[in-house]
C-alpha cells in the first residue's frame, strides 16, 4: 500500500484508527485543528498537511469529524479538500452524520468527477484502538472494492449495505439500539441500587442470560466504577439521537422510544454532563431516584 492516504479528524475515534493505519505501512497525511493530535500522528510517521494538501496528494480521503456541517467545510469551504481533488479520487466520509449530509457530498464531489463513501463505524474507542471496528459502509460497489483493504485494518468488518446514505441510516439504526440498551441497563442498574441490591452483583448474575450484551459488558462496569471517561460522547450521541429524530420525522416513522431517550439526553445536558461518556446516562435516573449506583462495599 504505498499510496499516500488523507486522514482527517484525529478525536477519540480518528487518532487511533490512522494510527493504526500507519502501524500496518500505509503511508499517511493527515489534518486536525488539534495540532497535539497532529503531532502525536507526526511522531509515528505521518506528515502534517493541510485539507488542500491532501486533496492535490491522495486518491483517498478518509474523513472522521464531529458532524455534517464540519465535514462540508473541510470538504467543499474555501481552502478544502474538493479545491485541489483531483478526478477519479474517492473520499470515504466514516463520521456519523445524516444520509442528507451523505447524499449532498456525493453529489458535489460527482462534480469533479470524484467517488463518494459513507462510511461510519461503531465499537467506540476501544474497538478503534485494537483495529476491531465495523463499518457499515453506502456507495458504489466499486468504491467499496477500492477502500476495503484500508477498512480491513482499522476494523474487524466492513459491509456494503446499499447505496449513498445507506451507511449513515444503518449507523442512524445502530444508536437507537445502543443508546436504548444503555438506557435500560442504567434504569435497571439504579432499581437495583434504590431496592438495596449490590449492582455489581445484578451484573455478573444477569450477564450470562438472555440480559447479556455487548452493551452491558461495556457500560455496567463503567457505571458501577464511577467511570465516566468518553469512549463515546454524550454530545456525540445526543448529535446521533437528533438526527435518527430529524430523519425519522422526514421519513413518516413515529419513534416514541427514541424520543423519550432524546429528553433525557436533553436533561443531561442542562446538568453539565455533555463531556462525559454515554454511560453517564445513568446520572439522570440516579438524580430522579436519588440513589447512586455502586458497590455497595464502596458506599
Amino acid at each position: 500500500m504505498s499510496e499516500k492516504i488523507g486522514f482527517i479528524g484525529l478525536g477519540i475515534m480518528g487518532k487511533p484508527m490512522s494510527a493504526n493505519l500507519i502501524k500496518k505501512g500505509c503511508r499517511l497525511l493527515v489534518y486536525d485543528i488539534n495540532q497535539a493530535a497532529v503531532e502525536a500522528l507526526v511522531e509515528l510517521g505521518a506528515q502534517a498537511a493541510s485539507p488542500a494538501q491532501i486533496g492535490a496528494e491522495c486518491e483517498l480521503v478518509f474523513t472522521i469529524l464531529p458532524n455534517g456541517p464540519i465535514v462540508q467545510e473541510v470538504l467543499f469551504g474555501p481552502g478544502g479538500v474538493a479545491s485541489a481533488l483531483c478526478p477519479g479520487s474517492l473520499v470515504v466520509d466514516m463520521s456519523s452524520v445524516t444520509p442528507v449530509d451523505a447524499q449532498t457530498c456525493a453529489r458535489q464531489l460527482a462534480q469533479i468527477p470524484a467517488g463518494f463513501l459513507d462510511a461510519p463505524v461503531s465499537g467506540g474507542e476501544p474497538k478503534a484502538v485494537d483495529g476491531t471496528l465495523a463499518f457499515m459502509v453506502g456507495g458504489e460497489a466499486a468504491d467499496f472494492e477500492r477502500a476495503r483493504p484500508y477498512f480491513a485494518l482499522m476494523g474487524a468488518s466492513a459491509l456494503r449495505v446499499g447505496g449513498v446514505g445507506s451507511g449513515c441510516i444503518t449507523k442512524l439504526a445502530n444508536q437507537i439500539i445502543v443508546n436504548m440498551n444503555i438506557t435500560a441497563v442504567a434504569e435497571a442498574l439504579v432499581f437495583a441500587s434504590k431496592a438495596g441490591v449490590d449492582p455489581e452483583k445484578v451484573y455478573q448474575a444477569i450477564r450470562g442470560g438472555l440480559a447479556g450484551s455487548t452493551v452491558l459488558d461495556a457500560k455496567a462496569p463503567m457505571m458501577i466504577g464511577r467511570n465516566f471517561k468518553p469512549g463515546g460522547k454524550l454530545s456525540i450521541n445526543l448529535k446521533d439521537i437528533k438526527n435518527v429524530m430529524a430523519t425519522a420525522h422526514a421519513l413518516d416513522v413515529p419513534l416514541p422510544f427514541t424520543s423519550q431517550l432524546l429528553e433525557v439526553m436533553q436533561a443531561l445536558k442542562v446538568d453539565g454532563h455533555l463531556e462525559d461518556d454515554h454511560s453517564g446516562i445513568v446520572q439522570y435516573f440516579e438524580k430522579l431516584a436519588q440513589v447512586q449506583v455502586r458497590k455497595l462495599e464502596d458506599a
